[in-house]
């Protein structure tokens, strides 16, 4: 495993390399999960004071006349509907898709952090908004579970933990490559093992 690691690695430089530069696309990511982590962990314990705005309008007579028309369940609002909203109560609906029942369209804005969500009742035209702030704790223990995040922040996090991947098998192979001066090495290394498989086995049911 140790050669192989270090055949593939040789061909494009050398693992020093490999190892600094993993850890330099590391470095703020995992300061960041790390941080998260301990929030996570303690979020029962962590105060937290959620902050709602509401909104009401009425939606021109025009746009729900047509509601048969534009709105098919399941998919977005149509272009004219989302920016009839962006315009006049500066809400943003983006692709979120829409749910219709026989009085009512619904779309949920789930978000990092918060949650949000529009109803829109086909009889009068009325337009109810609620949005929910739950602070920036919340939003970084959201992006620490990928939480409503969407794509770019789902690659990112796929992207990062291959760097954490390079960046730990590159310092077990400079490990395994200077344990023979260093001889509390391979220790530690089994302590980092043996700790949280023995927490595993004997403390959690």
């Amino acid at each position: 495993m140790i050669k192989l690691l270090s055949g593939l690695l040789s061909r494009a430089g050398s693992v020093r390399q490999w190892h600094w530069i993993s850890s330099a696309i590391c470095l703020v990511g995992i300061l960041g999960f790390s941080i998260t982590g301990i929030t996570l962990n303690h979020a029962g314990s962590i105060e937290a004071k959620p902050r709602t705005r509401t909104v009401e309008a009425a939606l021109p007579e025009g746009l729900l006349q047509r509601y048969d028309q534009d709105v098919v369940d399941g998919e977005p609002l149509p272009p004219q509907w989302r920016s009839w909203l962006r315009n006049n109560i500066a809400v943003q609906v983006a692709g979120n898709p829409a749910e219709l029942s026989e009085d009512e369209v619904y779309v949920g804005l789930p978000q990092p952090g918060g949650d949000a969500w529009l109803a829109l009742d086909l009889m009068t035209g009325e337009v109810f908004y609620e949005h929910t702030d739950r602070g920036w704790v919340s939003y970084f223990n959201d992006l620490h579970k990928g939480r409503y995040t969407g794509a770019v922040w789902f690659w990112f996090i796929d992207i990062f933990a291959a760097a954490c991947v390079i960046f730990s098998m590159t310092g077990f192979w400079l490990l395994w490559r200077h344990a023979g001066s260093r001889p509390s090495t391979w220790p530690m290394v089994g302590l980092g093992l043996l700790a949280p498989l023995l927490i595993m086995l004997l403390f959690i049911h």
